[in-house]
């Protein structure tokens, strides 16, 4: 349950840096959907057939570098590019190393399916980019093509071995967890932290749009996936130092070099710790990965609207986050896929 917020100070009175939220928490993450164009089509995530928005309704390079700049004078200290998939961005290092020159910026991350990193991942490394997220939901090469439905497996694994050659770490592998396709492959994904010095992440299945019903309808607790994962290998030790920030509530096998996370959003959500705001590749500032309320943000910036009136509406704006996500109520977000959020 949301504790009560204080709702003042009203929308009429200047706040001022850091960002923060009308029940306390300091909002310091945000997360950058570069593009909604994806050279996959993942089951999960969107329609085999999906038409992306054109071009000229999605940020340019220079007003994403113009927001990003405001994002960081705001107080956000940590960036994360997302998709569809972030690498098919045109200029994708060059922009990072433009972003890692804003002052405060000291964390640049990214998820993507891995399928360029083979040729990006290195100029990604000396541009700035720290980190990388890598979505494999299976080990088995037929069933990744069947998730994914064009993806090759053995090209994102080659990706996976650059990032780590690149010293983009540490790596973390994305497995969406669902049932019916991947489910049986939980153990499997979690062997690979017995030997690498990897976070293996679980994710639950979250319901969106057109796709809501077979999300809901395919979900895996994380709860059941913990269990299949500890009657396989032994028990999972939880890893001290968990303050809820991390949506990936950590534990480690015996012995493991790696470790492994999961992300409960529908099963024990963890909105207390959020401190994530997300703009969308058509510059929306989404205060919730799972409501649909937006503040936009790139039409003001397009207006002409100058960079301190622009800063006090997205104060404004983040300042009502909400406590969390509608789901137990049944409100499920219907403006837009994952793919148009970045997740």
């Amino acid at each position: 349950m949301a504790p009560t917020p204080d709702l003042s100070p009203p929308s009429n009175v200047e706040l001022r840096p850091p960002l923060h939220d009308l029940y306390g928490r300091q909002l310091s993450y945000l997360r950058i959907s570069l593009t909604d164009v994806c050279n996959l089509r993942c089951v999960y995530c969107m329609p085999e057939d999906t038409r992306f928005r054109p071009r000229h309704e999605i940020m340019s390079d220079d007003e994403l570098l113009t927001i990003t700049r405001i994002m960081a004078e705001l107080g956000i200290t940590k960036i994360r590019l997302t998709g569809g998939e972030p690498t098919v961005r045109p200029n994708l290092v060059e922009l990072i190393r433009a972003m890692a020159q804003n002052p405060g910026i000291c964390d640049i991350a990214m998820t993507t399916n891995g399928i360029l990193l083979p040729q990006l991942a290195e100029p990604l490394a000396r541009a700035g980019l720290h980190r990388v997220n890598i979505s494999i939901d299976t080990l088995d090469p037929v069933k990744f093509k069947q998730i994914t439905r064009w993806g090759d497996l053995d090209t994102v694994w080659a990706g996976l071995e650059a990032a780590a050659a690149a010293g983009l770490q540490p790596l973390k592998i994305n497995v969406v967890v669902t049932r019916g396709f991947n489910d049986d492959e939980v153990v499997a994904m979690a062997r690979l932290s017995l030997a690498h010095p990897w976070q293996i992440r679980y994710i639950e299945l979250m319901p969106f749009g057109s796709e809501a019903d077979f999300a809901q309808n395919t979900v895996v607790t994380s709860a059941e996936t913990r269990q299949r994962i500890q009657e396989a290998l032994g028990p999972l030790q939880p890893i001290p130092g968990y303050d809820g920030r991390d949506p990936a509530a950590p534990y480690r096998l015996p012995g493991a070099l790696g470790s492994l996370g999961f992300i409960s959003t529908i099963s024990e959500p963890f909105c207390g710790g959020c401190s994530r705001l997300r703009l969308t590749a058509d510059g929306k500032l989404r205060l919730c990965l799972l409501r649909d309320g937006e503040f936009d943000i790139l039409g003001p910036l397009r207006r002409g609207v100058d960079s301190e009136m622009l800063k006090q509406q997205i104060l404004q704006a983040a300042y009502h986050k909400p406590w969390g996500n509608g789901l137990a109520d049944g409100e499920i977000p219907q403006l837009r896929l994952m793919s148009q959020i970045g997740g």
